[in-house]
């Protein structure tokens, strides 16, 4: 008898997401358990009910996925279940709080197609989780960034958050107030990612077509009016005055693809953590 996969669904939020939810089914999983409202306090149990039932051969088949609206909160979940582990009694991990690890691999990638990233200045609107594991991811692949922000300040903890991990300073902080910063943030810059709050316009079709050297520009916010005047929702690859566009729904394929191969993964062994960078690493094995 083969036995069957089951993922354990902890959300942070009061009702587990139907998102999450009809992924993981459509990703293949054989019994899906979701529990809201789980802390790193209440944790505990819920990870020794997933360690203590299987034979350790047999736990590659029982698997975790953390999500929610706060990646904060996610993060620190995290860290109380693999702390909750000992031993060969553990199961792996997939970290996917508020899609914001598979969306950022998803928007990064799709840059990555036609801008050697390695050589490129890349501007991220928006210092949310979405932006941060961006930039992040950027200056993983030896771009130069500018991560902003309306408050200079957050933008400044980040990017020395991200240089310290990295062990460089790759992403310089910049404060987005208002359309007098543009000419300076666009500067020399090749790709455009917009992660900032959903259904606020950043930038004009004007500002953008002010930089000269653009070449992509991704705009994550599926909400009207759009992120990126210019850029439609659906857009995928489209040439848009000179420049190669994505939309939302554009990067979304991409995002649902790492999603679900990012659950497979998680039951070919036991001992997974798939955060972040771990994510952007599958996306790019992806092709």
């Amino acid at each position: 008898m083969t036995t069957p996969n089951i993922l354990i669904q902890l959300d942070t939020d009061s009702h587990p997401s139907v998102f999450d939810r009809v992924v993981a089914v459509d990703a293949g999983v054989d019994h899906l358990f979701a529990y809201g409202q789980v802390t790193p306090r209440n944790v505990q149990g819920l990870v020794h009910g997933a360690i203590f039932t299987r034979s350790p051969d047999d736990l590659k088949h029982t698997a975790i996925f953390i999500g929610g609206s706060s990646v904060e909160k996610g993060e620190e979940l995290l860290k109380a279940v693999t702390e909750t582990f000992f031993g060969p009694l553990r199961v792996s991990v997939l970290l996917d709080a508020n899609g914001a690890n598979t969306t950022a691999a998803a928007a990064v990638l799709a840059a990555g197609r036609h801008v050697d990233l390695s050589q490129a200045t890349a501007l991220v609107l928006g210092n949310g989780p979405v932006g941060q594991r961006a930039a992040r991811m950027l200056a993983g692949e030896g771009a130069k960034v500018r991560l902003t922000s309306r408050q200079r300040v957050r933008a400044a903890a980040s990017a020395e958050a991200i240089n310290e991990k990295l062990g460089r300073n790759c992403v310089e902080p910049a404060e987005l107030d208002g359309p007098d910063h543009l000419p300076k943030l666009l500067d020399g810059v090749q790709v455009i990612i917009n992660a900032a709050a959903a259904g606020v316009m950043l930038m004009k079709q004007s500002d953008w077509l002010m930089a000269k050297a653009l070449k992509v520009a991704v705009d994550l916010n599926a909400v009207p009016p759009a992120g990126i005047e210019g850029i439609g929702v659906t857009d995928k690859a489209k040439v848009r005055d000179g420049v190669i566009v994505y939309g939302a729904i554009g990067v979304g394929g991409r995002k649902m693809k790492i999603h679900r191969a990012a659950i497979a993964q998680l039951f070919q062994s036991n001992d997974r953590i798939l955060d972040a960078d771990a994510v952007y690493e599958l996306g790019k094995a992806m092709g």
